[in-house]
């Protein structure tokens, strides 16, 4: 029986992670830890908490625990990590978002770089059989090169979110090289799904349709993005979760890092324009908006953002070799999901 601690529980790709372990597990621990911070409205993390709690009381074979607090918390992570004796450890906790690291550079400095090492440090003192941490196509910055691959140089950040998303991958190469810690970085792709961050283009521009506001479409529609669908993800971290890094030992007696990373993405970059379109259409057959709604008054051709790129495209190859997966859930599948929930919960 396995005992696992998921960061981040109440976050987008966290909650539904959590779910999908409490219908897998036979048995076993699973605490959630997050802080619940206000980067993006707080009632909808707690909704996704009460989802979990309902699912937890149906499969009351797993041990389930929530816990509210922060990964940059020393003391807490220690704590957590001695009484509990962590086998595989999931950490999804970050302050995520580009533009936003822009204007608050302190949250992100706390919460991926110390709350990072945090983590390192317990599986270092405590060692776990498996960690996994979320990484970012961000980290690929403004690289020409389409797909982005995992042997790609990824040395020129253009946010400080990639940046903090890069040392995550430098920490981990070195703590696997020091300490033989098995780690694996999954860099995630535009992650989309219901109960998803508003502060994504998809639910912000729903939010937006609805108040009869106009929405803006960054580098006049000439961007394409690489979405992936949130049970895609899910089921990439799963299949990864169960499988290690081997460790080895090299020629000079030291081990070699039992370390990977691996793109998670769909491998079809969508135009913003096609996106958008894709978008009106499954909201207003979902009856979010009006059989007679007038997009084309409400969109707005935009420059690019500052810390903002013109294409992520993955190329998911590795994962498809080592895993036998790769993402399978279409954009308009994706968006059908996402409309529906948006009307049941939202009215």
């Amino acid at each position: 029986m396995k005992t696992i601690l998921i960061t981040g529980s109440a976050g987008f790709i966290g909650a539904n992670l959590v779910k999908r372990l409490l219908h897998e597990m036979a048995g076993g621990t699973l605490i959630g830890l997050d802080n619940l911070n206000s980067y993006y409205d707080v009632s909808l993390k707690e909704y996704r908490l009460r989802e979990l709690e309902t699912e937890s009381c149906r499969h009351q074979e797993v041990s389930y625990r929530f816990i509210k607090g922060s990964i940059a918390d020393r003391d807490l992570i220690d704590k957590l990590f001695e009484e509990y004796k962590f086998d595989i450890v999931v950490n999804l906790a970050a302050q995520a978002g580009v533009r936003y690291s822009i204007e608050n550079p302190d949250a992100y400095i706390e919460s991926n770089i110390i709350g990072f090492y945090n983590i390192l440090e317990a599986c270092r003192r405590n060692p776990v059989e498996h960690l996994v941490y979320a990484s970012s196509s961000s980290v690929y910055g403004g690289n020409k090169k389409v797909p982005f691959s995992v042997d790609d140089r990824v040395d020129n950040p253009v946010s400080l979110y990639a940046a903090t998303k890069k040392s995550n991958e430098l920490f981990a190469h070195c703590y696997s090289k020091l300490y033989d810690i098995p780690t694996t970085g999954l860099r995630f792709f535009t992650v989309y799904g219901p109960a998803g961050r508003p502060d994504m283009a998809y639910f912000g521009f729903t939010n937006k349709l609805i108040k009869g506001e106009t929405i803006q479409i960054y580098n006049y529609g000439n961007c394409r993005r690489d979405f992936t669908y949130v049970d895609d993800i899910v089921e990439g971290i799963v299949r990864v979760m169960k499988k290690a890094p081997e460790r080895k030992t090299g020629e000079d007696g030291l081990p070699i890092p039992p370390y990977k990373i691996y793109n998670i993405g769909g491998g079809q970059p969508e135009n913003l324009l096609d996106f958008v379109q894709t978008l009106q259409e499954e909201l207003v057959r979902a009856g979010v908006l009006p059989q007679d709604y007038d997009f084309e008054a409400h969109k707005q051709l935009v420059p690019m953002q500052p810390g903002d790129v013109p294409t992520t495209y993955a190329d998911a190859t590795a994962l498809e070799r080592d895993f036998g997966f790769t993402p399978k859930i279409t954009l308009r599948e994706g968006l059908r999901k996402f409309a529906e929930w948006y009307k049941e919960h939202y009215g």
